[in-house]
Order: structure tokens, then C-alpha cells, then sequence
């Protein structure tokens, strides 16, 4: 197992994209602590089926990522229970699905939400778990980014722009961190329970790529665990 007694830390790690990674680090070997907002019984579910299939040292910590005495205290959390990191899934977001061309619509709250998830709340994390990451020995960092980050042609215009902000920060944060890996993965459209409920959404990308098929969790996965 290539991950063995490696402490990995996945935000939003209980559903959909998160929950595929938990699981697939999980079987290499890897200590997962499950980050989770909300959905506290999909984390237990999912910390059951990783202590009865993958017996190693996983935990569930609830914190929201948008804000920052959260971030600060799971990683406190996390250097009790564990003394160190290996890697970071910075994984947690959230998005509302609105026309580009429906201005009005994005209002300051929707650029707020988007700035603290997936922008401000990627970078505290990094921040907060640095000294962490500095006690292992071969320390990573992956942010998940989007397709929408290059395209422009993600959920709302919010959403493109702070993923476009979550690339350029790996870029900055890969140079500074060394010797800790920083790297991004920009997927397209993955299929996930959420992505489901926008079906004219989901059939528009499924039309403009070649293969005609989104992207699965598993696809996600499977990059994350070649960068780490």
C-alpha cells in the first residue's frame, strides 16, 4: 500500500467528490480524517465503512472552512490526535447554479460565499496546517480546482473566477512551500448526486466533449492519488 500510516486530511471528505477520495486513499494504506460542514451522518457513514474495510486511524472532524477559528481548531485537532500531516485535499466547496447573462442574479452574497469556500477557506487551511506538513517527510498539497477556471463556463461567474483564484494560488503557494508539493487537478463536469439536479446543465457539457461523458468521483481520485 503506497499510502501506509500517511495522515491525509480531506476537506468536504464525506460526500460526492470527497467521499470517492476518502475512500480510494483509504485503501492505499492512508489515515483519512473526514472534513465534513454539515452532513455529519453521511461522515459517520462513511467513517464506518472505512474503519470495517480499511482499518487504519480515521477520524471525522466537523468544521466549516469559511471560517477561519474552524480551520484553526481542526487542525489543533489534528496535531493532537495525529502529531503531524502528510497531505491536504483541499476538496470543500459549494456552488448555486445561475445563467451567466443572468447579472442580477449574482449578487455580493454569491461572491462572498464562493471567495470563503473555495478561495480564502483552500488558502487558511494550507496556512494553518503548514508547520504540520513540515513535520512529514514527504509532505502534499492538492487543491481542487475546476475546468471552469480556464473555460469561464462553470456554475455562475463567482464560481470560474474564485477556481481561476485556486489555481493561481497553487501556482504562488508551489513555489514558497518547496519542499511541500503544491498541485491543482481541474476537472470538468463530474457526476455527482448535486451536478444530477441541473439535467439541461449536465446534457450541454456532455454535448461539447468528444468522449460525450462527464467526469466521475473516481476520475477525480484517481488524480489525486497520482500527485500525492
Amino acid at each position: 500500500m503506497i499510502l501506509e500510516n500517511k495522515n491525509i486530511l480531506v476537506t468536504g471528505g464525506s460526500r460526492g467528490i470527497g467521499r470517492s477520495i476518502s475512500l480510494s486513499l483509504a485503501k492505499e494504506g492512508a489515515n483519512i480524517i473526514i472534513n465534513y460542514s454539515k452532513s455529519n451522518s453521511d461522515a459517520k457513514n462513511l467513517l464506518d465503512i472505512l474503519n470495517t474495510d480499511c482499518n487504519q486511524k480515521h477520524i471525522m472532524i466537523q468544521a466549516d472552512v469559511s471560517k477561519e477559528e474552524d480551520i484553526a481548531l481542526l487542525m489543533q485537532q489534528i496535531e493532537s490526535h495525529y502529531g503531524n500531516l502528510d497531505v491536504i485535499v483541499n476538496n470543500a466547496g459549494s456552488t448555486k447554479f445561475i445563467e451567466h447573462s443572468d447579472l442580477k442574479r449574482h449578487d455580493s452574497s454569491i461572491f462572498d460565499e464562493m471567495y470563503k469556500v473555495h478561495f480564502r477557506g483552500s488558502f487558511l487551511c494550507i496556512k494553518y496546517a503548514e508547520s504540520l506538513l513540515r513535520k512529514s517527510y514527504q509532505p502534499s498539497i492538492v487543491n481542487i480546482a475546476s475546468i471552469a477556471s480556464i473555460t469561464a463556463t462553470g456554475s455562475n461567474i463567482a464560481y470560474c473566477a474564485m477556481k481561476a483564484a485556486v489555481v493561481n494560488m497553487t501556482k504562488s503557494l508551489a513555489r514558497v512551500l518547496a519542499p511541500i508539493r503544491v498541485n491543482a487537478i481541474s476537472p470538468g463536469l463530474v457526476d455527482t448526486e448535486l451536478t444530477k439536479e441541473w439535467e439541461d446543465y449536465r446534457k450541454k457539457q456532455i454535448d461539447l466533449t468528444p468522449l460525450r461523458i462527464l467526469t466521475t468521483t473516481k476520475d477525480v481520485s484517481n488524480e489525486v492519488l497520482h500527485l500525492i
